[in-house]
């Protein structure tokens, strides 16, 4: 039987979805270039939108709910747990939350203060997304923690739906365990940097595959994967909710 590599596996199970990420018709927002901002999580602004009833896809083994974005005390939370969807949630076991910009945004430096999920099967996210339901390429850049070892970060890129990319980082502190500083600085010169707690950890300057290109939003989830176990793990429901926080967001245009 053949053998796959995680990495490899992951690329295979993402380039079958080829409406990765894209809301219904009536759901896309606007496509507007942002400019620079600093969000404290307070409470939700015009700046987000709640993605709500529908799944991303055949590897993501969850749907959306709007009512799984909570706010508390300056903290964005993204809770995972067995609710059905409202309409359905593509027929997915579980609920989480995914939270997204309105506008797109283009080179400069995004940013997160987060605490990610521990639990095997699980993904906790920060990244940049454009693609159809934006008339544009799929182009992406990724910041993962996965659930089966918070104790590294996983790295990615995709240009016009191309990946493969993936890079692991190993942080030097359980990612589950407390607040970090999450960055990626997207430069117009041709590189992409990723930072931790204001550390270079990884760049990427074309020579593996081109960079991305157009604007896109920024995005954040928490989802357990399907069919993707030599990557992530497998999932077991621990009983109650898991939740990812975010303590803040910022983009600074370059």
């Amino acid at each position: 039987m053949k053998r796959f590599r995680p990495a490899l596996l992951a690329v295979a199970a993402l380039t079958l979805l080829s409406a990765v990420l894209t809301p219904p018709a009536s759901q896309a927002a606007t496509t507007a270039i942002g400019g620079s901002f600093s969000d404290g999580f307070d409470g939700q602004t015009s700046r987000w939108s709640k993605s709500d009833g529908w799944s991303n896809g055949s590897m993501f083994n969850v749907g959306w709910r709007a009512d799984h974005v909570w706010f508390s005390g300056g903290v964005l939370g993204l809770k995972l747990d067995t609710a059905s969807c409202p309409s359905g949630c593509s027929g997915k076991p579980y609920a989480s939350g995914e939270y997204r910009t309105n506008d797109l945004y283009s080179y400069g430096r995004f940013e997160t203060r987060m605490k990610a999920v521990k639990a095997s099967g699980t993904v906790t996210s920060f990244f940049t997304y454009t693609g159809p339901s934006d008339n544009q390429p799929w182009d992406e850049i990724d910041i993962e923690i996965l659930g089966k070892n918070t104790t590294q970060m996983q790295t990615n890129y995709f240009t016009n739906g191309a990946g493969g990319h993936e890079k692991i980082i190993n942080l030097g502190f359980d990612a589950a365990s407390g607040y970090h500083d999450y960055a990626i600085e997207w430069w117009n010169g041709g590189t992409i940097n990723w930072f931790v707690d204001g550390r270079l950890v990884h760049q990427e300057n074309g020579s593996r595959g081109p960079l991305p290109t157009h604007p896109m939003r920024i995005m954040m989830n928490l989802w357990p994967g399907i069919g993707v176990d030599g990557w992530l793990g497998p999932f077991n429901y621990p009983g109650s909710a898991l939740n990812a926080t975010y303590d803040s967001a910022r983009y600074t245009k370059y």
